[in-house]
């Protein structure tokens, strides 16, 4: 089977920026990982992890793949050049300059949201789960991208593959966090079949997170992790399964080398 991976139209549109966010089709690992699972933190063989790799930077036409070690923080790490693999830094975003060197995120429900300036040649990835969105996550990747040169003006962003609102059931207390945040954030949850709780729009979260942000481009391919079970990797099925091992789709960006 072949890779496919899916792209957004904004994205697509720039010159010099190759992205593609990835689907579980087209790797070598098995089983629950089946197939291209990207998680080196998994207990999916480390040999079919790097394939899997290998495989979708060669997609990208990429020197490098750099991705973080991944906690749902708000750090966005530089790639001014590529790290070791086995010594990624802790982040959940990663920015760079640098042409060749393709920066992604890993998630399996979490939202992964892809960065472009193509004026300024900066770009950038993010994983944004609900503590990291809330957590300042994405305006951390924007900040990292201002500094190398971008203007948040002209940034396009693209919101990949994540569990959609009619999937995402959540607690009272998940509610009351949000809405102590923001009263406003009370807009995103809507009340589940089961009393007490609520239906959690994670990507209507984050898009409006970008547009306060100010960023006026943004895309969401609008696929659901948890309903498409042949294409995406997802926690929360597995979980609700009684499966605590999971793998993780891959989304990523990439500037290609100026002519």
């Amino acid at each position: 089977m072949t890779i496919s991976p899916l792209k957004a139209g904004n994205l697509s549109a720039l010159e010099g920026v190759d992205h593609a966010f990835f689907t579980r089709e087209g790797g070598v690992s098995g089983g629950i990982y089946a197939s291209l699972n990207s998680r080196l933190g998994s207990d999916d063989a480390r040999e079919n992890v790097l394939e899997n790799r290998a495989r979708m930077l060669k997609c990208l036409n990429g020197e490098v793949l750099c991705t973080p070690y991944q906690t749902h923080s708000d750090i966005c790490a530089i790639a001014d050049d590529p790290w070791p693999v086995e010594k990624p830094p802790k982040a959940d975003a990663v920015a760079t300059s640098r042409p060749g060197i393709a920066i992604g995120v890993s998630t399996a429900d979490c939202t992964p949201v892809l960065f472009a300036d193509a004026k300024a040649r900066v770009i950038a990835a993010a994983h944004a789960g609900w503590k990291g969105a809330l957590g300042g996550v994405l305006e951390a990747a924007l900040k990292a991208m201002e500094d190398l040169g971008a203007r948040r003006e002209n940034i396009a962003c693209a919101i990949g593959p994540v569990i959609s609102q009619d999937n995402y059931e959540v607690g009272p207390e998940f509610f009351a966090r949000f809405a102590e945040e923001n009263p406003a954030y009370a807009r995103f949850f809507a009340p589940s079949i089961k009393a007490g709780h609520f239906m959690f729009d994670l990507p209507g979260f984050v898009r409006a997170r970008l547009k306060e942000a100010g960023i006026r481009q943004v895309e969401d391919i609008r696929r659901c992790t948890y309903g498409d079970e042949a294409l995406f990797f997802s926690y929360r099925r597995n979980t609700h399964r009684g499966e605590s091992r999971y793998g993780c789709q891959l989304s990523a960006i990439m500037l290609t080398p100026s002519s």
